[in-house]
């Protein structure tokens, strides 16, 4: 068995999870996206980045893990349901982005490696 998450590592992991957010959010910059809000919490989820290029608004999870596989399959049906409901929020809050194109991205951080940015890596349900 493994042993329970002390402060410190909760502490170590909440860094990580915020210099990888930064990073995603740098790379959309860098890829002509405008960055409309980071870590939209609300209705028990979270969105870590909203952005805005045209008339595409991306909902982006980001994962930082060892490798492509393990990002993707970090973002499971329960992460998905929880992520929606945040989007449905974020999305009565803000009317005018009902005109918009929708969709759910995710950065992907690994270990010595560029973000990768994947669009529509999974199905907002809303």
């Amino acid at each position: 068995m493994s042993r329970p998450a002390s402060a410190d590592d909760r502490r170590m992991r909440l860094r990580k999870g915020r210099l990888a957010e930064t990073l995603a959010a740098a790379v959309l910059l860098f890829k002509g996206w405008r960055v409309l809000a980071m870590r939209y919490a609300a209705a028990g989820g979270e969105i870590d980045v909203v952005a805005l290029r045209g008339e595409v608004i991306a909902f982006v999870e980001v994962k930082a893990r060892r490798d492509r596989d393990a990002a993707l399959l970090a973002v499971d049906g329960t992460k998905q349901e929880r992520f929606s409901r945040a989007v449905r929020h974020w999305l009565t809050r803000n009317p005018w982005a009902g005109s918009k194109v929708l969709r759910a991205d995710a950065v992907l951080v690994m270990p010595w490696r560029l973000p990768v940015h994947v669009p529509d890596a999974f199905t907002l349900r809303l």
